[in-house]
């Protein structure tokens, strides 16, 4: 985001909900708490059955391939479970040193990168499930599939929305 776009956002903010830069960090940190809560109980639920997975009879039916699927669908469930909870860490790290700001940044972008890498893991769970039920050609559609829902509503939908009117005024 451009330092420009910045500058008309915290303007809007002042203008119309009557917020300083204080009160505008505050809800963005909230808003972000609340959407994590949504993800984290889901990413750590899958990620606890990925781990459990090998341990269960019917997993030696996966061939080689479908085991580095496996392997790299836990990697990237592992990694979205640490990124969706990282803000909560760094919080408590900066808790009362006055990084609001720092810290709403970087939250957002853990944000960012855990959903990015959940969308992989459920995508990869797709596959492997499809795989050991209908087999590769299956799997691989379905995985397919899992993407694209993905890349459409929360890539494509979201950029969409970005389009249009920035800021409508309240009635």
């Amino acid at each position: 985001m451009g330092s420009g776009r910045r500058y008309d956002d915290e303007n809007w903010d002042r203008a119309q909900r009557d917020e300083t830069e204080t009160q505008r960090l505050d809800r963005n940190w909230a808003s972000l708490l609340q959407e994590l809560r949504v993800v984290q109980t889901g990413v750590q639920l899958l990620t606890g059955f990925l781990l459990t997975l090998p341990f269960q009879q019917r997993f030696d039916i996966l061939d080689d391939g479908m085991q580095t699927v496996y392997l790299v669908t836990v990697c990237a469930a592992i990694a979205s479970t640490a990124l969706l909870i990282a803000p909560v860490a760094m919080h408590r790290l900066l808790f009362r040193r006055h990084r609001l700001a720092v810290l709403v940044r970087a939250a957002h972008r853990c944000a960012y990168a855990g959903l990015t890498l959940l969308a992989c893991a459920v995508t990869g769970m797709t596959v492997i499930i499809f795989d050991a039920v209908a087999g590769l050609a299956a799997s691989v559609v379905a995985g397919a599939c899992a993407l694209v829902v993905f890349m459409a509503f929360w890539l494509l939908l979201p950029l969409s929305m970005r389009t249009g009117t920035e800021h409508p005024t309240p009635p």
